[in-house]
């Protein structure tokens, strides 16, 4: 789904006027500096909005004006020395957008002796307060607390400091996720799975959570669609699926026909209704041609999740948010759930049947055909896919008992290239997605290692890099993501996500 509304990033440093005539020079090297900054945050895809150098609170109260007439999404506040805590809060308060301090010295270190040796002490108060960059990170933080505006800080320099950049494209990327659930256009199609009480979900929650649109589709616009698909386009979508899955001998050309035409419908669906993502589920017992149209739906919509089009089976509607999260990472995530449990080997098996994400799958997905969907209505081809060996990230969208929502994840599962720790390896061959997570549990929590693993995952709050940021961003730290004491996504995402 494209969208008109890109991410903006705002940037100004602050500084104070009356420094100007006193120090020859300070106010166009701290100028500089923003600029510096400014070309730093370009690397990360943002449209960048720098109202350069604020020093009075008059040049503030504009610039507030200034970032909410932009629409930026984040700001980030470069202090560059000394400078009035008043010259912050205008800004900030207008803005209403989460706020990150940089809090950052040009230098490692002032050169003591060449400083010293400078003999004119106007010139060495000038070079000094080109330092200054922490002298006012406290007044402003006080100001930030006494007036309930969140606010985040990274120190460390300007140069030559990995960490700093680091720490600032993971906020962007953070803006990024929150900015595209904004604006996503969540379809969800057909009813619920009669009796699976935890999926059932407020649907007016998730839009005043996350943002976006829900639209609701029936079964009977993608069947009608299908009608109109022509032999053409069902050859050509072939000609793509076995470019993409590898197609067992014992799929049948029919069954590859009846997927690729539901894939061709599926396609014009979501361009017709511009969505972002879809949950879905839906029997079609008594009618015909939706029980053609849903048992044939599996390999469109792994092709659908593929291009950044997450769909969740099961009409679960948490799910394919927590998809849709990652998915704005570039980390991809598939529906997932505890299928079973090994003893004998310490082993949680993990997988779902329905869509798999390709992006995140060992080789290429096979395609199997079943005679029966376990639970389900029909009958039809479906994939089987090994994960990739690395760390893995869960994630799950949860509606809580105080009527808010919240993020729960877990991760730290490692592959065959720490022996010892985690790693994956395929176990039973069902035409689902199903993964043996193995390793050494007793070494990282208390035993009994397989019950701990177990209750861990579902229940501890283990901060992801990425989504603590993710959290911290969205402000949803006490409103909403309680009782995790960060909201945004941070460091080192992993190459494989379950969502569950």
């Amino acid at each position: 789904m494209a969208t008109n509304f890109n991410l903006k990033v705002g940037l100004f440093g602050i500084g104070l006027e009356a420094y100007w005539s006193q120090f020859e020079g300070l106010e166009d090297r701290l100028r500089n500096y923003v600029t510096i900054v400014e070309e730093k945050l370009q690397t990360f895809g943002a449209e960048v909005v720098n109202l350069g150098l604020i020093d009075t609170p008059e040049k503030a109260l504009e610039a507030g004006h200034d970032f909410r007439k932009a629409d930026v999404d984040l700001i980030f506040l470069y202090v560059t020395t000394y400078a009035l805590s008043s010259t912050v809060l205008p800004v900030v308060k207008r803005a209403k957008v989460p706020v990150i301090v940089l809090n950052l010295a040009p230098e490692a270190a002032i050169d003591y002796q060449w400083f010293n040796n400078l003999e004119d002490r106007t010139k060495m108060t000038g070079e000094w307060l080109a330092y200054c960059s922490a002298c006012p990170v406290p007044e402003i933080a006080n100001v930030f607390r006494r007036s309930r505006i969140p606010f985040y800080q990274i120190t460390g320099m300007l140069q030559d400091d990995p960490h700093v950049w680091n720490e600032t494209g993971e906020w962007i990327a953070a803006a990024n996720a929150a900015n595209t659930m904004y604006h996503n256009r969540l379809g969800v199609m057909g009813n619920y799975y009669s009796g699976m009480l935890d999926i059932y979900s407020d649907l007016t929650l998730q839009c005043a959570t996350f943002g976006g649109h829900i639209e609701i589709i029936e079964v009977d616009e993608l069947s009608a669609i299908k009608e109109s698909v022509s032999q053409d386009e069902i050859e050509s979508q072939i000609v793509q699926f076995k470019e993409i899955f590898d197609i067992q001998p014992d799929c049948s050309p029919e069954e590859l026909n009846r997927a690729a035409k539901t894939s061709v419908a599926l396609d014009k669906l979501i361009e017709k209704h511009q969505l972002g993502s879809m949950a879905y589920y839906h029997k079609g017992s008594g009618n015909p041609a939706n029980e053609d149209t849903m048992s044939s739906v599996i390999l469109g919509n792994s092709l659908l999740t593929a291009q950044g089009i997450p769909v969740a089976g099961e009409y679960e509607i948490k799910n394919v948010q927590a998809m849709k999260i990652m998915d704005s990472f570039g980390a991809g995530g598939s529906f997932t759930e505890y299928y079973a449990m090994d003893f004998k080997d310490d082993v949680v098996l993990m997988g779902h049947d329905g869509p798999g994400h390709i992006a995140i799958a060992e080789g290429k997905i096979k395609v199997r055909p079943l005679k029966v969907y376990h639970g389900k209505v029909g009958r039809g081809l479906s994939v089987e896919m090994s994960v990739k060996q690395g760390k893995v990230t869960l994630l799950s969208v949860v509606e809580n008992l105080n009527g808010k929502v919240s993020l729960l994840c877990r991760r730290r599962i490692r592959g065959r290239a720490n022996p010892g720790n985690w790693q994956y390896e395929q176990s039973v061959q069902i035409s689902d997605w199903c993964q043996k997570i193995r390793g050494k549990l007793e070494s990282a929590w208390p035993r009994p290692p397989l019950r701990s693993w177990y209750r861990s995952c579902r229940l501890e709050n283990h901060k992801t890099s990425g989504i603590t940021r993710y959290r911290s961003y969205s402000g949803l730290l006490k409103r909403i993501y309680h009782p995790f004491k960060k909201y945004i996504f941070q460091k080192n995402l992993e190459n494989v996500l379950f969502c569950f």
